[in-house]
């Protein structure tokens, strides 16, 4: 992704090649057009892909022939074109985010910018997603305005390692008493199977156990920058193809990288297999160009609108994101002409950037003859966005002050009001800018399995010689209630297990992650069955969890009424078959589901909170299929709390001065302790009344 200007392509009437300014329009129209949401080309963020084998194309082309006109690779003089080439169009966009999330983004948005411009500014991106994309905590969170900046992170951390390698691999050859061009290329492109090779096969497999980090990782995609690498290497063989050959592999090169686009789709595994499409189509390209000639796909590629956009196209890439994401911020979410024309609009300052921050760093002739003046300017403009980054944590919104005993549900016992929806509250507890934070203790005790887990994680809470054994089953709406579930426990000596599995319903039904089977879900669901029934089985089994699963049936993902029958169904079965165990069951009706981002709306409107109720009707139909399935099955009690967490209609985001809701689905843990009286007084009622006949 770096490599998007012309300081890394030989200038016009010295090699100059057309095709590779219009491969970066390519790749680059490719990520706007999956960006902005146009229908069929979900696939376009295969135009990283082609960034990478460009990059290492163009960039190990340099680093080579300097090697061949010098003998010697100046690293001062490489990481001096680097930092000119990318730090200070970089420096601008992050400086412009942090203005855009000030003025314009909920402040609840303000602390996760301020790390992800650390991250960017340092070239660390892609490792903060990574972590983000297997921390469940972070699945509701908007996207990052500069989660784009992850590409750019792994191409910065393959070029700390590469040049390095290509000078170790000179040193071999000088060893062995030859500096002659070929016997340096072989040491080369050995140095590049030892990175590419590895790199390729782990990305198949990560991909296949965990795609959600395989996509960030560096070591998942350095395979894609060694293509292009191995092709600059070997450029005096490729030259020598036939022209109709060489055009033919250009084309179907151009058609691969194309196609990859519409036949690739968000749910598809990636990279994985499914990269080697865009790479080798791109590296295909890259590779016919050279003795194509106008038979190749040069004409289109080169022609001047084309080019003109691929000039542009690195601070085109930096620009579209931050303004997509706060126009989204602003308006909610984007339709795919909404979204073109967002990204239209980006072009402004793209050019703007181009011409008046790109261009003159980059051809400055004082830089040039100082190289160490140019690496001076990268360190401080990597410094200063950190810096502001830091600084940017002090701006807070008022304070919230410690809950009391009438706080939160507890509000709702000495006044049925408090429930509902006003402008404005005294305080707010948590303070929406931490309230994703404000979670159940078993997060902070690693008590949740998650992705491709299927061992029965437990965690166990209250004494040995409890006059009950209680078990807290399912996904992270069942975690929610753990801090209401633990105050009544331990007012009743009480031991609780919890059986907990983020994204993941407790039945035996398999149930789709990513529009793919969670195989792992259903094995860990035996798990906990066969924990559930055998001889240590719990007095008590607490259950419930989200009811927006699709489930995968009969190799399809189910759809509408057939959907909600499936898990209906599903529900009933694995109650029922707990139940008849001899075990009481409770099924928690899931707490009704906000359509906004509660805490976003709150910071967003703190002296207007009425604009951050929500329809009651809808938050609670989602949970309807809870309450159909637990209709007459002997020994399971369906308890719903409704009318403690949304008791009047627009439910309201703050109760009792306690905030509600941390994200669009979970309450907060503040609030579930204050739902500990209700609770407690439901959980007696139902172990206090007769048991029901087993079901058969």
């Amino acid at each position: 992704m770096a490599e998007l200007g012309k300081d890394s392509a030989p200038r016009p009437g010295h090699g100059f090649r057309g095709d590779i300014e219009g491969m970066r329009a390519v790749a680059v129209g490719l990520v706007l057009l999956a960006h902005a949401g146009l229908p069929g080309v979900s696939g376009g963020f295969v135009g990283v892909d082609v960034f990478f084998v460009i990059s290492g194309f163009l960039i190990t082309g340099l680093l080579v022939a300097e090697q061949d006109r010098k003998g010697r690779i100046s690293l001062t003089a490489f990481y001096a074109r680097r930092a000119k080439r990318l730090l200070p169009a970089a420096a601008l966009v992050l400086a412009t985010t942090l203005t855009l999330t000030y003025f314009l983004l909920p402040a609840t948005r303000w602390r996760g910018t301020a790390f992800d411009v650390v991250a960017s500014a340092c070239y660390a991106m892609n490792w903060r997603l990574a972590a983000q994309a297997v921390d469940y905590l972070a699945n509701d969170d908007a996207p990052s305005l500069l989660q784009h900046f992850w590409s750019l992170a792994v191409e910065e951390q393959f070029y700390l390692v590469w040049p390095l390698l290509l000078i170790v691999g000179a040193w071999l050859a000088g060893r062995r008493g030859s500096h002659r061009r070929n016997p340096l290329r072989r040491y080369y492109l050995i140095g590049l199977s030892l990175i590419g090779v590895p790199s390729l096969l782990y990305s198949v497999y990560l991909t296949q156990t965990d795609p959600a980090r395989a996509y960030f990782v560096t070591p998942t995609r350095l395979w894609e920058l060694a293509v292009g690498a191995a092709l600059a290497i070997t450029t005096a063989s490729l030259a020598k193809l036939p022209a109709r050959i060489a055009a033919g592999l250009a084309w179907t090169g151009l058609a691969l990288v194309l196609g990859s686009a519409l036949l690739i789709k968000s749910t598809t595994p990636f990279p994985g297999y499914a990269a080697l499409l865009p790479t080798l189509g791109t590296g295909a390209v890259l590779a016919g160009g050279l003795a194509a000639g106008s038979l190749g796909p040069v004409r289109l590629l080169g022609l001047r609108p084309v080019r003109a956009i691929g000039a542009i196209s690195y601070s085109l890439y930096l620009w579209h994101w931050p303004l997509l994401m706060t126009a989204e911020s602003m308006f909610g979410k984007l339709g795919a002409l909404q979204g073109l024309a967002v990204v239209c609009v980006s072009v402004l300052p793209a050019v703007l950037t181009y011409r008046f921050v790109e261009n003159p760093v980059r051809l400055s002739p004082r830089l040039a003859a100082r190289p160490s003046r140019a690496i001076a300017l990268g360190l401080a403009l990597t410094l200063l966005p950190t810096l502001v980054a830091v600084g940017f944590q002090a701006a807070m919104l008022p304070s919230s002050r410690p809950v009391d005993g009438a706080a939160g549900a507890q509000a709702l016992d000495a006044s049925p009001v408090a429930g509902v929806v006003v402008d404005r509250v005294e305080a707010v507890t948590p303070d929406p800018m931490d309230a994703r934070d404000d979670v159940a203790r078993v997060y902070a005790d690693s008590c949740l399995s998650a992705g491709a887990e299927t061992e029965v994680k437990t965690c166990d809470y209250g004494p040995a010689d409890a006059i009950r054994t209680v078990a807290l089953v399912g996904d992270s709406h069942a975690a929610q209630w753990f801090p209401a579930l633990a105050v009544v426990a331990e007012q009743r000596h009480w031991h609780v297990t919890t059986y907990l599995k983020g994204s993941c319903p407790p039945f035996a039904e398999t149930v789709a992650l990513r529009g793919k089977p969670f195989d792992a879900c259903t094995e860990w669901n035996a798990g906990v069955r066969a924990a559930l029934t055998g001889p240590a089985r719990p007095d008590l089994i607490v259950a419930t969890a989200s009811t927006s699963y699709r489930i995968f049936r009969d190799g399809r993902l189910l759809n509408g009424a057939d959907n909600t029958a499936a898990l209906e169904s599903a529900l009933r079965a694995s109650f029922s078959g707990l139940a008849g165990q001899g075990t009481r069951v409770v099924m928690l009706r899931d707490t009704p589901i906000p359509v906004i981002d509660v805490p976003d709306c709150v910071a967003r409107h703190w002296h207007e909170l009425t604009r951050c109720g929500f329809p009651r009707k809808p938050a609670l139909d989602a949970s309807l299929p809870q309450v159909r399935a637990a209709e007459g099955l002997p020994g399971v009690d369906l308890l719903d709390l409704t009318g403690a967490v949304c008791p009047s209609d627009p439910c309201a985001p703050v109760i009792g001065e306690v905030l509600v809701y941390r994200d669009t689905n979970h309450v907060t843990a503040t609030y579930s302790r204050t739902l500990a009286g209700r609770l407690g007084a439901e959980l007696d009622r139902v172990l206090s009344a007769p048991e029901a006949t087993p079901a058969p």
